[in-house]
């Protein structure tokens, strides 16, 4: 989920069809991940907040920051791992998938 006010708005809106979703197919959510995550931004930490307070244990850890290296990477037909294994972006996705498999193995 992007770290932004009208993603916030989205999932709110989203929220119900995911709830039937989840109950008519026997589908499990296995987390929230947040994308575009910029410290900085006052707005980003409320963002996070309120999916906290609904989505609780389902929220990752890892965050996903805004980089260029992100941004740059689809305009070279790569994903950021082959583009820039070594920058934020990168490290942050490899950080995710090892707390995904950590998640899935105490489950």
């Amino acid at each position: 989920m992007q770290c932004e006010f009208f993603a916030l708005e989205g999932l709110g809106q989203l929220s119900e069809t995911i709830s039937v979703l989840m109950q008519n197919y026997n589908l499990n959510l296995e987390g929230v991940l947040f994308t575009m995550y910029d410290s900085r931004a006052n707005l980003v930490e409320q963002v996070v907040g309120e999916v906290k307070k609904f989505f609780k244990e389902k929220v990752c850890e890892t965050k996903i920051p805004r980089t260029i290296k992100l941004a740059e990477a689809p305009s070279f037909g790569k994903p950021v791992l082959l583009y820039d294994p070594s920058c934020k972006g990168a490290q942050a996705y490899l950080d995710f998938a090892k707390e995904f498999i950590v998640r899935q193995i105490l489950r």
